[in-house]
């Protein structure tokens, strides 16, 4: 199981401490495979930004309005975290539903 994140991030951490056994990279210092950003966004859409950031915030029209795979590969912190990655699946986020869904 891989951890997509931020190490600053606290739902991150909070994540990682249920999941005690994955492996976590962050988003700043690693990236995110292209592979792994395409699946996510063929998954979950426009929801794997996250519109509620300060780095959202501070982009203007023209780069909202950009593609959203060419916005997270300038921008690792716009994606909505975390982004977890378990064999074939993959969940987004760590609300009850996706805690539900990986923990058992």
């Amino acid at each position: 199981m891989i951890v997509y994140g931020l190490k600053t991030c606290d739902t991150c951490r909070k994540a990682l401490k249920s999941l005690g056994n994955a492996e976590f990279r962050d988003v700043r210092a690693d990236g995110v495979p292209g592979e792994v950003l395409e699946a996510a966004h063929a998954r979950f859409g426009m929801s794997l930004l996250n519109t509620r950031s300060t780095t959202w915030r501070g982009l203007d029209e023209a780069e909202r309005a950009s593609e959203p795979l060419a916005l997270l590969a300038a921008h690792p912190a716009l994606m909505k975290r975390p982004l977890i990655v378990d064999g074939g699946e993959m969940y987004l986020g760590w609300g009850p539903e996706v805690r539900a869904m990986v923990l058992g």
